[in-house]
């Protein structure tokens, strides 16, 4: 598994395009995907917001790095940092403010490979 980070339009997906060898019809949208298709797609991109599908769908999540680490090993996830700004005055957005930096720490960890991408510049955080 690889994670792939950085803020808002800091160039996160060309980086993988570049990098990884995607091409755009290899890359699922997480705004868009299901709850499954994240077990079967190469890389899926927009992470946090199949994060936020999920928590508004009900489900629990605790156990999704390990789950993700059997089903589908080879999966390049990208997401976006969230919790630099202002914290949300909305509850749901506090919640999945923080759900988003928690699955995501534990996806680090449980990631062979983890890049901070800033001005399209992936930087190596993890590399095991």
């Amino acid at each position: 598994m690889q994670l792939i980070i950085g803020g808002a339009f800091q160039g996160k997906k060309e980086y993988v395009k570049t990098m990884q060898g995607f091409e755009e019809k290899e890359m699922t949208d997480g705004a868009d995907a299901s709850y499954d298709d994240i077990f079967s797609c190469g890389c899926l991109y927009h992470f946090h917001e199949w994060i936020r599908a999920r928590l508004l769908e009900g489900r629990d999540l605790d156990d999704l790095e390990k789950e993700l680490s059997v089903r589908n090993p080879d999966i390049v996830l990208v997401s976006n940092e969230l919790g630099y700004g202002v914290v949300p005055v909305d509850a749901f957005d506090r919640k999945y403010r923080e759900a988003v930096g928690r699955i995501c720490t534990r996806m680090a960890a449980a990631a062979k490979r983890v890049v901070r991408v800033t001005c399209g510049i992936g930087t190596v955080i993890k590399d095991a």
